[in-house]
């Protein structure tokens, strides 16, 4: 591999243009998006008060899969993330079901924030704004990475400042009470781990560098650096909002609501902020649509270049230098998607493919090395992993399953075909 990316059998590579601040503001893109606004309240009806129990555990979780990914990453800086590094250190099945969980789950993923999208621009048409969504990141993708990596560092901005908003207000206001913050309502150690399930749908985005590792630039340094970066302010931020949103809505009211961030100020006295967290949690939704377009594509640019999927799949822009076939069929997936289901409601089902991804990244990492201390952060992951999954709702799990199963079923067949 060269520095300028793998080469495809048509010799036309990934061009490396993202340094560190560039990988972490794409992590923080995938991360600090629509899941923010969002996944609160479910987590705070699993879990009461111990929300921040499970958001500490979520953490924790995704501090063991970043550092497993990262160490990973470096010695295996191409597209597809855990597809690769599940191929080279445990075999081709587990590397094919890493990248399977990944763009299966990623593909829902992708359509739900489209349409919440078009919930907060234009709740009466939806369908059609997520489409002109998709539609228009697409495009951007398409015309090269610095491109998307320009578009991802406004998009973050404007997030930040709205969280930043939402925070001095709540806890700035009269109504903000520390004494909602303590374990009255604890939900159960049942409760909290349900809730670091769902919220760990939030923390997933820093598995976008791992898997964008041809287009960075020095990635044996960049990514080792950019993983934790982006991890360690995201969680900062999570903390600081759920802290600010629980003093002044408390576990009850937080469960209760449909748009936590925007009741939250205007249960602190400023409802004129409420269009302004509207138009954050949209423009949040716009960036992990962006990140998880560029995630899914590559994974199947890495997957197509071992025919798991269609090895057209597999082309890099001559010009653009981009998996332009990929993300345009992605593209059209996701749009197709977003125009005809609500699938808003797969954020559990997309926990459940992200976390089976990530247990393969982590016993992937165990095989690094047969020191005891160096295998204590992959097995701690590996467990974290399966202990989410299970804890998920029922629903989750056995589509999760069946959809994991579907996988595992193709790929039987086609290894029977191609050892006819």
């Amino acid at each position: 591999m060269t520095q300028s990316g793998a080469q495809t059998s048509g010799g036309v590579g990934l061009r490396r243009t993202l340094g560190v601040g560039d990988a972490v503001v794409i992590g923080l893109g995938s991360m600090v998006g629509a899941g923010i606004f969002a996944a609160l309240a479910p987590a705070a009806r699993a879990a009461g008060s111990g929300l921040l129990v499970g958001l500490a555990v979520a953490a924790v979780v995704a501090y063991c899969n970043a550092t497993s990914s990262a160490r990973l990453a470096a010695l295996y800086p191409a597209s597809g993330g855990t597809y690769v590094y599940g191929r080279e250190r445990l075999g081709a099945f587990w590397g094919y079901l890493a990248g399977w969980s990944f763009v299966v789950g990623k593909t829902a993923s992708c359509a739900a924030m489209a349409l919440t999208v078009g919930a907060y621009v234009w709740p009466g048409q939806a369908h059609a704004v997520a489409v002109a969504a998709v539609v228009a990141l697409t495009a951007v993708n398409y015309g090269g990475m610095q491109k998307s990596a320009l578009l991802t560092r406004l998009i973050v901005a404007v997030v930040l400042a709205v969280l930043a908003s939402v925070v001095v207000v709540c806890l700035g206001s009269g109504a903000a009470d520390a004494s909602r913050l303590d374990a009255g309502g604890f939900g159960g150690a049942g409760g909290v781990l349900q809730a670091a399930g769902l919220l760990f749908f939030a923390f997933a985005g820093y598995a976008r560098i791992a898997t964008l590792g041809e287009e960075v630039r020095d990635p044996a340094r960049t990514i080792p650096r950019a993983i934790p970066l982006a991890l360690g302010i995201a969680l900062v931020v999570y903390a600081a909002v759920a802290v600010a949103v629980l003093s002044v809505l408390g576990a009850d009211g937080l469960g209760r609501t449909a748009a936590p961030l925007a009741d939250a100020v205007r249960a602190a006295g400023v409802p004129g902020l409420v269009p302004v967290v509207r138009v954050g949690a949209a423009v949040a939704a716009l960036g992990s649509l962006l990140a998880l377009i560029l995630g899914v594509s590559r994974t199947t640019l890495a997957m197509a270049r071992d025919r798991h999927l269609p090895g057209a799949l597999a082309a890099v822009h001559p010009r653009f230098q981009v998996p332009h076939r990929a993300e345009l069929a992605v593209g059209a997936v996701v749009a197709a998607l977003a125009a005809t289901v609500d699938v808003r409601g797969a954020i559990g089902f997309s926990s459940f493919g992200v976390l089976a991804y990530y247990g393969i990244a982590n016993a992937s990492a165990w095989t690094l090395s047969s020191a005891p201390a160096s295998r204590v952060v992959p097995a701690v992951g590996l467990l974290g992993c399966v202990t989410l999954a299970l804890a998920l709702p029922g629903v989750s799990m056995a589509v999760g399953a069946g959809v994991l199963g579907l996988g595992v079923v193709a790929y039987a067949v086609r290894q029977w075909v191609s050892g006819r």
